[in-house]
């Protein structure tokens, strides 16, 4: 997410400018379809979408430019709570689009239900790109009772959820390779049943490297949306923490080969994917150099 972007629960008082957007939005996504963005199909958005459903809205500058609506329940593969919900509508203001806000806006989804399903129409090949970028694959065909146009429907499974620890030495980050890999990672792993994301990295960072690194002494850095490395495309959010001595030994667990401090450079070459957009956002906070 950019840095004056926010995402917050859609009120009441957002309806005109939210359907102004939606129907914008719409026109220029469905311009198959006659009278989109207006009509009956707006009194819908108003008195049934915009009431039933879980939205949200991103916000830049104090002007909304996406709007999210979540449906409890979608089919997509459930996560361990049964949760997962349907994607009902993703609508991104034309003058906004291309920045990043759509994305936000599903990976925000993502981290509060879990695998997510919903429906393109096969005219929008845009949207269609967009949400196969994100890892969504087609699982069925209808045709829209309403409209008459095909719609495709596409589901993700869950993010792997997990989190890492932001050590820097002299500007070179901390990172990890476990025995039988040749790639490095962030210190962290995945959560344990009922474990928070503190008390989960406080864990690994004891059983990967030896380190006491209590929970509350932890502090959330950014959360990172990318493709797992290794997990065929699924995709990974994981919450990056900080905090903790700086001044450590660490002593590497069984599972860990070796350990190591990389540059800029080298945690491109030698690291996971996620690896790059961590180092990005250190450098934009002056933490290493560019």
């Amino acid at each position: 997410m950019t840095n004056d972007m926010i995402i917050r629960r859609y009120q009441a008082s957002d309806q005109d400018v939210v359907t102004d957007l939606w129907s914008r939005a719409a026109r220029q996504a469905h311009p198959f379809i006659a009278g989109e963005g207006a009509g009956e199909r707006a009194r819908v958005l108003r008195e049934v979408y915009l009431v039933q459903a879980e939205n949200w809205v991103a916000e830049r500058a104090g002007t909304v430019i996406g709007l999210l609506g979540l449906l409890p329940g979608g089919s997509g593969e459930r996560t361990a709570d049964g949760s997962g919900a349907e994607v009902g509508g993703l609508f991104v203001a034309p003058d906004a689009q291309g920045g990043g806000t759509g994305r936000q806006l599903i990976e925000h989804a993502a981290a509060r239900h879990g695998a997510l399903a919903l429906e393109v129409f096969e005219g929008n090949a845009r949207a269609r790109r967009f949400y196969a970028h994100l890892g969504f694959t087609e699982r069925g065909r209808r045709v829209d009772e309403e409209t008459g146009h095909p719609l495709i429907a596409l589901e993700r499974v869950a993010p792997l959820r997990s989190v890492g620890w932001l050590h820097l030495r002299e500007g070179r980050l901390l990172s990890v390779r476990t025995r039988g890999n040749d790639t490095f990672y962030l210190p962290g792993g995945k959560y344990e049943p009922g474990e928070t994301a503190r008390e989960a990295l406080s864990r690994e960072l004891s059983e990967e490297l030896g380190l006491v690194v209590p929970a509350e002494e932890l502090s959330e850095a950014f959360v990172i949306h990318d493709v797992a490395h290794g997990k065929n495309g699924r995709r990974l959010h994981m919450t990056c923490f900080t905090g903790g001595p700086q001044d450590i030994a660490p002593v590497p667990g069984r599972e860990i080969a070796e350990y190591a401090w990389f540059d800029r450079r080298e945690a491109r070459e030698r690291c996971a994917p996620a690896h790059s957009q961590v180092v990005d956002r250190l450098v934009a906070q002056g933490r290493m150099p560019g």
